[in-house]
């Protein structure tokens, strides 16, 4: 697999469960992970709740998949989507999936990505059930995505995240030594791997380090390279 710059991801879209207002911010998301070489979104484009896409799909070179509604009460869309999916899966081009929606009925087909190799990053809405959240190698609340909070000044917030203590307690007992050290990047290798949907700016902070510093049940040391530059290893250990 290639590394995070040059991966060629699939974003597929279900425009039913989605938002068209941050279709930018979430394409931007994308980037951070890999190429958008497919950008697909799906829905039935002759009704009117789907009208606010439009005028992002050609803006962002977005195509339109669409799907009719036969019957009321069965999504079509969902089944487009993933009969498209394991179409690109199968022809071995990819090395990823974006998957957009907050609807359960794509855990499966992320778990069936996962088992072929690929990896599957999931966009949704913080209502988003767990196991879709769960089947994804990485979950990205969109709320997030369209929140700018100042990170000098915002208070660790878990009123609508996972609790935060027990997330980071559990992963430094896991990764630190026998002296109770844990490097940080291990920290947050763990946490990823561990917890899909974490993510700092769930707690109102644009990366790991600046969290951890301002959580007072953590001590924090750094410690230089072994050469004659500045930079330095974090390593971080609970509080007695």
């Amino acid at each position: 697999m290639r590394d995070n710059k040059t991966m060629k991801l699939a974003v597929l879209i279900d425009a039913d469960n989605a938002q068209a207002s941050v279709v930018a911010e979430l394409l931007a998301e994308v980037a951070k992970f890999g190429v958008a070489s497919i950008k697909r979104a799906y829905g039935d484009w002759t009704t009117p709740n789907l009208k606010q896409w439009k005028e992002h799909l050609n803006s962002h070179a977005i195509q339109p998949i669409q799907q009719f509604s036969y019957t009321q009460g069965k999504n079509a869309t969902d089944a487009s989507l993933i009969i498209d999916a394991m179409d690109i899966l199968h022809e071995n081009s990819l090395d990823g999936f974006c998957l957009i929606s907050s609807d359960s009925d794509f855990t499966r087909l992320a778990t069936r990505i996962r088992e072929s190799g690929l990896i599957v990053y999931g966009f949704g809405e913080k209502k988003t059930p767990d196991a879709f959240i769960a089947a994804c190698d990485k979950f990205v609340f969109t709320e997030i995505l369209r929140e700018k909070k100042d990170t000098d000044t915002v208070e660790v917030e878990e009123s609508n995240s996972p609790k935060l203590r027990p997330i980071i307690i559990s992963a430094i007992n896991a990764v630190s030594k026998d002296d109770g050290w844990a490097r940080l990047s291990n920290l947050g290798a763990y946490i990823n791997k561990k917890h899909p949907s974490f993510d700092p700016r769930n707690y109102g902070y644009d990366k790991l380090g600046k969290l951890i510093r301002d959580l007072n049940y953590i001590l924090i040391d750094e410690r230089k390279f072994n050469d004659d530059s500045d930079n330095v290893h974090i390593y971080i250990r609970i509080r007695d």
